[in-house]
């Protein structure tokens, strides 16, 4: 079963915990000095906060997913509708070790499609600092620009 994803940066994470874990009525799963998430049954949602991020506000979105099999049937589907899929393949990043693959949407937010396969000691494998609060690649130098392809396709047809 797919579980929706959000990652938001943060200033100030006790602050937030508290203000979300009121706002959904249950603590986090997962904290740590820089991240906190909650794994929610009702919605359905994987909701991530860090200090991480340069900025704060929604940093990405995401869909999670259990298995190998969901998570080629949601690539192929990504494919399929022509978008430039960077598969990041595993790596570690918001403390687990995962299986992922980014898109850019029209309105130019990254999401991931990835399956998580542990828990990780680290926040990230990765040595250079991101923009990002999660572990997203460069995606603007990597990924079409999803606005002119849908451009394109409606002046073709």
């Amino acid at each position: 079963m797919k579980r929706f994803h959000v990652h938001i940066g943060v200033g100030n994470l006790e602050e937030s915990i508290r203000f979300y874990s009121a706002l959904f009525g249950a603590e986090p799963v997962k904290t740590r000095p820089d991240y906190a998430k909650w794994m929610l049954d009702d919605p359905r949602v994987n909701f991530a906060i860090s200090t991480r991020a340069k900025k704060t506000g929604v940093d990405h979105f995401g869909i999670q997913v259990e298995d190998e099999s969901e998570l080629r049937e949601l690539r192929n589907r990504i494919e399929a509708a022509d978008m430039t899929v960077l598969d990041e393949g595993v790596a570690v990043c918001c403390y687990a070790r995962s299986d992922k693959s980014w898109v850019k949407d029209p309105a130019g937010l990254p999401w991931e499609a990835y399956r998580t396969m542990e828990e990780a000691r680290m926040y990230s494998d990765r040595d250079e600092p991101s923009e990002s609060a999660c572990c997203a690649p460069t995606l603007s130098e990597n990924l079409i620009d999803l606005e002119s392809f849908s451009n394109e396709a409606e002046r073709q047809g």
